[in-house]
């Protein structure tokens, strides 16, 4: 990075609330100005500051300084301290009185001002309860400018700065030079790694507890986040400690026995393993298992006789020219018997019908409401059923990450039964807040495909309530003759049963186009992404294909894909707005994802509003603005939430996406390349899951062998939880 300093003549433009801003700089040695953009909260008119950057030449605005961070330097001149003062900097302080007061003092004002303040009254016209004012101003103002430098100075960036700045104020920099630690634990985006920095900085010794603790602390929140984990037994949380912090075992056993102690991690003998949680966890594992036994405790016996049902069954075959088989038949019953019922089947199994005939029996026996966890899963759930349905925080209530959700065991759903689609995808915390809300009696009908990837979010909800038996599971396994034309449901139902595709028959919906190496699959992904398939079916580039990568990195990964596609798809354009943002360049039309949840966001959608905003939504750039920096995307569902630039590092570009991500998804046509990749990511579930994605084409761009490698892998990560141990311990208990 390049550095530059000079004066700022001007604040062009500030937004308050991100710190954006446009500063016209005159530089050192240099007779003109030049803009001066980014993250810069508290530079003045007047101020000589040293700035980190590049020159670019923007389209509209010309060339300009992008600064990736800076610092000021004091004043020294009596015209530079005049000008500084007179910026609306300190609060009663214009032109005329920074005139008065530089007259006074000279190039000692900054002095006084700092050390001095009651000084002011000396000068004509201030009196004192105007110095005070002034006084206060200034030292707020320079213990704000004095923390964010103190930041700065430690590695943040200035967005990190601010963040940390606006929770803790004045006490920041106590609180940091005191335990840097904290940061991690209580402001999102700094990292184990970043805290670490800072104490290092700061003379932190490498066997600090405050730093083991942390780390401890650190390893089960990454294995939550990163690996669904629920807790990790204690040999490998505490291998993983030791390998993080370069620190002896003994140490980590030492600190790890105080944090438990202290209850801010909790262990318990789970099954076979020593496990150790963070208590949020721990709770919400403990919640959901306590709130389900209660739930199925409340169920009243249905009010339809089985002549009923039967009959009922029957009316609906004829109206509808369908006959339901045995599994079908019996999940109907289920559902009609049950408290809490789950159904899961594969593509093609007849889940849908199933549905929408136990939608017409349970509206007899009361309210019923259709959820999914997706905006996109809500509005396939709609569309197949012909009901209205709704996103889980939707239909809760949900209203930020302070507020939570309105609908809960004080308030709960006015419903009798509530259907939840695409379970696989409903993590332990969702999963809790649903139980919450269920009033006692109502039933929970549960549908879904526990043979896909399981939840991004932490648990392994639906896996574990089918292990623990605790409630009714309905296996839908026979593929209906229609569905049976269909290649792509043929060979989802062939990888998850560990036998090989059928992938050498053109003219069907499921094709393999045979390409040896990375470079040259991602060539042809870009054809059949831009040409090919449109011309061929009709589709729209963006809306109806949707390209799935393995992973993330690598020449045919999800990040390198991205910036092919955009420029195939959306290439820079004379007058068309963007924003470069890191390594990723924003553009009107793009198609971009949300990568992790942010439950205030701001959203509005027909005049009606909301906040939250979660991870995997898929939308389009409606709008960009340059000059602040923002971005307004509208979903899938019609929710259109605007992006300033602190918030820019939740959206990736999603003209390609990684398997995990389109979960709860479906598209018209998936483009899926397999070069190769490591074992652990290429496995056969991975590979049905992305094939149960698409509706009318699948298209593997790679190697056959790659394909029948993932099929042989049937290799399922670990995903340490305990729902179904607390589940069929409690059975066993009350058996």
């Amino acid at each position: 990075m390049a550095q530059f300093e000079g004066t700022v003549d001007n604040i062009v433009f500030r937004n308050d609330t991100n710190g954006w801003t446009v500063a016209s700089l005159r530089l050192d040695g240099s007779r003109g100005s030049i803009a001066a953009v980014g993250l810069m909260p508290f530079l003045s008119t007047g101020e000589h500051a040293r700035f980190e950057g590049e020159i670019v030449e923007h389209r509209d605005y010309g060339r300009q300084i992008r600064v990736s961070r800076y610092e000021t330097i004091r004043p020294e001149t009596k015209s530079a301290i005049e000008k500084y003062l007179a910026s609306g900097l300190v609060k009663g302080v214009r032109n005329a009185t920074a005139k008065l007061i530089v007259q006074y003092f000279g190039e000692r004002t900054l002095d006084v001002l700092e050390s001095e303040p009651d000084r002011l009254t000396e000068v004509p016209g201030i009196g004192k309860k105007r110095a005070m004012k002034i006084a206060q101003s200034f030292a707020e103002k320079n213990g704000m400018r004095g923390t964010m430098m103190f930041l700065q100075e430690q590695g943040l960036t200035t967005a990190l700065s601010m963040k940390v700045y606006r929770a803790y104020g004045d006490m920041t920099e106590r609180v940091v030079k005191n335990n840097p630690y904290r940061l991690v634990d209580e402001i999102q985006g700094i990292s184990f790694h970043t805290a670490d920095g800072i104490a290092m900085s700061l003379g932190f010794g490498r066997e600090s507890a405050f730093r083991v603790r942390s780390g401890i602390k650190f390893v089960l929140s990454e294995a939550a986040g990163g690996m669904g984990h629920m807790y990790l037994p204690r040999e490998r949380l505490t291998e993983q400690a030791c390998r993080l912090l370069g620190a002896e075992r003994a140490l980590v056993d030492r600190e790890l026995r105080a944090l438990l102690m202290e209850d801010q991690l909790i262990a318990e003998r789970v099954a076979e393993d020593d496990a150790v949680y963070l208590p949020r966890y721990h709770r919400a594992e403990c919640d959901t298992a306590r709130l389900l036994l209660k739930q199925l405790k409340s169920i009243r016996p249905a009010r339809v006789s089985e002549a009923e049902l039967t009959e009922q069954i029957a009316d609906y075959e004829a109206a509808e020219g369908v006959e339901l088989c045995a599994q079908q038949r019996e999940a109907v019953l289920a559902a009609a018997r049950e408290g809490v019922c789950i159904i899961t089947g594969g593509p093609g199994t007849g889940k849908t019908t199933s549905i929408n005939l136990i939608i017409r029996i349970m509206r007899q026996m009361g309210e019923v409401e259709l959820c999914a966890p997706t905006g996109r899963a809500a509005k396939r759930m709609s569309e197949a059923t012909g009901c209205p349905a709704r996103t889980i925080h939707r239909l809760l209530e949900y209203s930020g990450e302070d507020q939570g959700f309105a609908k809960d065991a004080d308030d709960p759903l006015d419903a009798d039964v509530v259907i939840v689609d695409e379970m696989s995808m409903v993590d332990i915390f969702l999963m809790r807040a649903l139980l919450a809300a269920l009033r006692p009696g109502a039933r929970l009908i549960l549908v879904g495909d526990a043979d896909q990837l399981p939840s991004v979010g932490a648990g392994n909800v639906l896996r574990d309530l089918i292990a623990a038996e605790a409630v009714r599971v309905v296996r839908l396994t026979e593929i209906f003759r229609q569905a049976g034309e269909s290649q792509i449901v043929v060979n989802a139902h062939r990888i998850n049963r560990g036998e090989y595709p059928i992938i050498r028959t053109r003219g069907t919906d499921f094709f393999l186009e045979r390409r040896d190496n990375p470079t040259q699959a991602s060539q042809s992904v870009v054809a059949l992404v831009k040409t090919r398939l449109p011309g061929y079916m009709g589709l729209d580039a963006l809306r109806d294909i949707q390209v799935m990568a393995p992973m993330k990195r690598g020449e045919g990964g999800v990040f390198a894909l991205n910036a092919l596609l955009q420029t195939a798809l959306n290439p820079a354009r004379q007058n068309a707005p963007e924003i470069v943002h890191g390594q990723t360049v924003f553009r009107l039309g793009d198609k971009v994802m949300q990568v992790r949840n942010n439950y205030d966001l701001a959203w509005e959608k027909d005049g009606d509003d909301g906040e939250g905003v979660f991870n995997g939504d898929i939308g389009y750039i409606a709008a960009v603005d340059r000059r602040e920096r923002a971005l307004v995307v509208e979903f899938d569902d019609g929710r259109v939430a605007e992006y300033d630039e602190t918030l820019l590092d939740d959206l990736e570009l999603a003209y390609c996406m990684s398997v995990h991500k389109s979960q709860g998804s479906e598209f018209d046509a998936v483009v899926l390349p397999l070069t190769g990749g490591p074992p652990m990511l290429m496995t056969r579930n991975l590979l049905y899951t992305a094939v149960t994605r698409a509706k009318r084409l699948v298209v593997i761009v790679g190697r056959e062998s790659c394909v029948r490698q993932m099929v042989d892998n049937n290799h399922i990560l670990t995903r340490y939880s305990a729902l179904d141990w607390r589940l069929s311990g409690a059975s066993r208990r009350e058996s």
